[in-house]
């Protein structure tokens, strides 16, 4: 079983949010690049990991593609995979002022 968890924001930039979670949590991010996903910063914890990314991402035709488009409010992500659900990391997360949780998803 493993349990995902979406939060967005228009409050904070991506950069803004890594700096929160960092301190909330006391993790260390690494910026990475991906031709799909563009610029995102991921962050492992004791039982999976959280990434931080903006929700719009390059396109091929030189446009935005969103990654959440059922969500074209929010300009950013932070992703959980765990392999269980974390009430104790819901809490902290739903604690960060801007930061909403959108969506969970057990697979």
């Amino acid at each position: 079983m493993t349990d995902h968890h979406t939060y967005g924001t228009s409050t904070h930039t991506a950069g803004e949010l890594v700096r929160l979670v960092s301190d909330r949590l006391g993790l260390v991010f690494t910026e990475r690049d991906s031709y799909y996903r563009g610029v995102y910063h991921l962050a492992s914890i004791p039982n999976g990991r959280i990434e931080i990314q903006p929700n719009p991402i390059p396109g091929d035709d030189d446009e935005d593609d969103l990654y959440a488009p059922e969500r074209p409010a929010t300009q950013v992500l932070l992703l959980t995979i765990t392999p269980t659900p974390d009430p104790a990391l819901q809490a902290r997360l739903d604690s960060i002022e801007g930061l909403i949780h959108l969506d969970q998803e057990t697979t």
